[in-house]
């Protein structure tokens, strides 16, 4: 079993053995407190059966359910009246009114992720140790009382929540890559970096993140003080919040399809070979991610590599397969200023044409992006031309370390390649 399998079984079998012990404890020693547990249960379940539809790589795709469950951990009053359902029955409500709302979507093959399952199931069950035991012996409302002190000692927790979270995201993400790209097994595997991985997801928290938290914090605050009615309140804005994350994913995958079909017409004209820009950008994305890049850098880097020969439609005569790396410098240079005027014409960010511009000068003069691209298709020519394939691309690419490539991000394409396998683009 590779280290990747074996960190999913681990978390997996966490989330599991929590489960278990959380659904025979409630049903031994009964439910507590029913109104209550039915009112977050149902709002669980509504926040599971609107999610979107998403691969493991999503980072938040219920995110009322997630909200819904995080103020059920941090319950402690309802109306005045002291609540005492306590870690064990929270998990059992959080699972099992997550499994009621994802019913539908099994049902039509769209089942939850057991990434995300896991993730809600430790991250509240964190959340709730936390805060049931000491709220249940009097220490906070000893200490803090009902007032700010109180709601900051909230936020604070959900916080820390949060973060525990994302390191544990980002430790499936990095494990689910470990993974596939060990199947089937190859040797002189390295891991995926876990930093910039980390990066991506403490940069998330400022988005969705934080409405869920804060949503989550506020749902406890306004059932302790004013009953079960505010949870409809609190929870329609989260829903539109969704609805508004939803519209902006959707033009984030327009714009990723339009960008994809116009480095398609480099195929489609015959200028270079099926999938070259496919691969590019995704050994492109793997090698940025590798040197540090994460968030926006990584997307813009993306979309320059999936457009780093759309230059070759402005010539009169197209280059021998598509190979741009067997050209003269000067040659390169000029396709790579007449991608570069093209792409602005695109309405893609000006980053994006700055890279394609670039990608043909010295490595000493080029930004961090444009020597990926650069490096990275050249690989890719010099591979499909090559009798020795891989190896003798590496070998040519390290020869020309001394104009042409940083010898850094030569060795990172080496060792993404060693790992046989690339991080795909996360969702829309």
């Amino acid at each position: 079993m590779t280290a990747g399998r074996a960190t999913l079984g681990a978390v997996h079998a966490a989330a599991l053995l929590l489960t278990l012990t959380a659904v025979a404890a409630t049903l031994w020693h009964g439910l507590d407190e029913p109104g209550n547990a039915l009112a977050f249960g149902l709002l669980i379940a509504l926040g599971e059966l609107t999610r979107r539809g998403a691969p493991p790589d999503d980072r938040e795709p219920a995110p009322l359910a997630t909200a819904g469950s995080l103020g059920y951990a941090l319950l402690g009053q309802n109306g005045g009246e002291v609540t005492t359902h306590g870690v064990l029955q929270t998990i059992a409500v959080v699972v099992t009114a997550g499994l009621v709302g994802a019913v539908p979507h099994v049902a039509r093959g769209r089942g939850p992720h057991l990434d995300h399952m896991a993730r809600r199931i430790l991250t509240v069950g964190f959340a709730a140790l936390c805060f049931q035991p000491l709220y249940n012996a009097g220490t906070l409302t000893a200490h803090l009382g009902q007032g700010p002190s109180y709601a900051l000692f909230l936020l604070l927790l959900l916080l820390l929540t949060a973060l525990c979270d994302a390191v544990l995201a980002a430790l499936l993400h990095r494990a689910r890559e470990a993974a596939r790209s060990a199947s089937p097994p190859r040797t002189a595997a390295t891991p995926a970096p876990y930093g910039p991985l980390l990066r991506d997801e403490l940069r998330a928290l400022l988005g969705i993140g934080s409405a869920v938290c804060a949503t989550g914090a506020v749902m406890a605050l306004g059932v302790a003080a004013a009953g079960l009615w505010a949870l409809p309140v609190f929870a329609v804005p989260l829903l539109l919040a969704q609805v508004s994350f939803r519209r902006y994913a959707a033009v984030r995958t327009t714009n990723r399809e339009t960008i994809a079909s116009l480095a398609r017409a480099t195929e489609v004209a015959g200028c270079t070979p099926p999938g070259h820009a496919r691969r590019v950008a995704a050994l492109s994305r793997a090698v940025g991610r590798e040197l540090g890049l994460c968030g926006h850098k990584l997307t813009v880097l993306e979309y320059a590599a999936l457009m780093h020969d759309i230059g070759q439609l402005s010539l009169v005569d197209p280059v021998p397969g598509g190979a741009t790396a067997l050209l003269s410098p000067e040659e390169q240079r000029r396709i790579a200023l007449l991608g570069g005027a093209v792409v602005r014409r695109t309405g893609v960010p000006a980053a994006v044409a700055v890279i394609v511009e670039r990608q043909a000068d010295p490595y000493l003069d080029q930004p961090l992006p444009a020597r990926i691209v650069r490096t990275v298709n050249d690989y890719d020519d010099l591979a499909a031309g090559s009798a020795g394939g891989g190896l003798d691309a590496l070998e040519r690419l390290r020869l020309g370390t001394a104009r042409d490539y940083h010898p850094e991000v030569v060795e990172s394409l080496a060792r993404v390649l060693a790992r046989g396998g690339v991080v795909p683009a996360p969702p829309g």
